[in-house]
């Protein structure tokens, strides 16, 4: 379902807080039953590549100068070279203003939604950024920084865990400056195919809005790379008109701390937004570029960390599916757990710590409740597979045991 049309607030489409301190306030006073083992945040604990340290060394000398805000040529060089061999693009990338350095993906998706809103001068007090549900948080920060409405798409099963495009009203889509979506989703780990990225394209195209493409996961997949909206504008024949893609290193290469990302597409959008950036935003320093030039060019890492990460979702349908059916989604490394059977999110995450000492999301923190008071997350749980192989099978039997103990 889409979010009633209330009155305008200033803030109310921001959660009350992160996900992660409703969890501490939660779990607050309770001991686990057995040895802790957290399950919850998604940081990559895999090696970060063994180049990392080398290249930072070699360009020491650059954090004495202030980066330019549009990137390193050897930056949008690389980063357009990538993105150009992953998805096929035939050379569409404008290397000169369609590559834009970023301070991780994050940074990119707070602020994304201001330019559109400035640059498409609809003329409305407080225009529509559209987000999924659930949804990463920083998609609710982006519509309260623009003094946008937040309008919320519930994400369910049945539509393979992507918004309801057909439920969209025109009208509301006239008011829209920019509409963010993850593939692969957070947290369910599903994938858009082409045809949907297609369609999304046209709306944008016929009603003016902005497509921030979040696809920080495209490289943690079982076996099939996931198809990217920059591929499907191509196949379009056309342009990267309307469309923004954001990613990052923090997944594809464990460099999470890293903080370099990029955002890329519609180079008259991103030119534009330079020029504000200039005035606005932190550079990324260019020794973290210089990393990034060398991550990009480099696909054994991911390989192997995408073997890393296959192996425990191995592990997890051993322990998973004979109670609940397949677990392993398309990409990502979250599992999306429909735990209904068992209570609703929130008790199951409490009942399963204080019994198991295994500490997991509830899904309904990840997502924010529509009007009605419905929360799609409210059955789920966000189990993270990031931990070491040991360390995740350990939770992943006593997941298993208390489900089956608790049937």
């Amino acid at each position: 379902m889409i979010a009633s049309p209330t009155a305008y607030k200033r803030g109310a489409s921001l959660p009350s807080s992160n996900p992660f301190q409703r969890l501490a306030d939660l779990l607050d006073g309770e001991t686990p039953g057995l040895d802790p083992i957290i399950m919850t945040i998604g940081e990559p604990q895999h090696a970060i590549p063994d180049f990392t340290a080398e290249v930072l060394a070699e360009n020491m000398a650059g954090f004495r100068r202030y980066p330019p805000i549009n990137g390193s040529p050897e930056f949008r060089a690389a980063v357009a070279a990538w993105l150009d061999q992953r998805y096929d693009l035939g050379g569409m990338i404008d290397v000169e203003h369609g590559v834009l350095p970023l301070n991780g993906s994050r940074e990119g998706l707070s602020f994304g939604a201001i330019a559109a809103r400035d640059q498409l001068e609809k003329g409305l007090d407080h225009p529509v950024v559209i987000l999924p549900n659930p949804f990463y948080q920083t998609y609710a920060a982006a519509a309260h920084v623009a003094d946008a409405r937040a309008v919320l798409l519930d994400a369910f099963a049945e539509n393979d865990f992507l918004p309801d495009l057909d439920s969209l009203d025109p009208d509301l889509l006239d008011e829209t400056v920019a509409f963010y979506i993850a593939s692969p989703t957070n947290p369910e780990g599903r994938v858009a195919g082409i045809s949907f990225w297609q369609r999304l394209i046209a709306l944008a195209r016929k009603h003016r809005f902005f497509i921030f493409a979040d696809e920080c996961y495209s490289e943690i997949y079982r076996t099939t790379a996931p198809p990217g909206i920059l591929e499907a504008a191509r196949a379009l024949g056309g342009d990267f008109s309307n469309i923004v893609v954001l990613n990052s290193l923090s997944k594809r290469s464990n460099l999470a701390g890293l903080r370099c990302g990029f955002a890329a597409g519609d180079p008259e959008f991103l030119r534009k937004w330079a020029r504000f950036r200039g005035l606005a935003a932190p550079q990324v320093p260019l020794p973290a570029q210089a990393v990034a030039v060398r991550a990009y060019q480099d696909e054994a890492h991911v390989i192997e960390n995408r073997r890393l990460y296959n192996e425990k979702f191995e592990v997890a349908e051993r322990y998973l599916r004979p109670i609940l059916g397949p677990v392993t989604p398309e990409a990502g490394f979250f599992l999306w757990l429909d735990v209904g059977k068992w209570g609703d999110s929130v008790s199951v995450t409490r009942r399963l710590w204080r019994d198991s000492g295994v500490k997991v999301l509830p899904g309904s923190y990840l997502a924010s409740d529509q009007a009605d008071g419905s929360n799609p997350g409210r059955n789920y749980i966000r189990v993270g597979l990031v931990a070491p192989l040991k360390q995740t099978e350990i939770a992943l039997e006593r997941l298993a045991n208390w489900l089956g103990d608790n049937a």
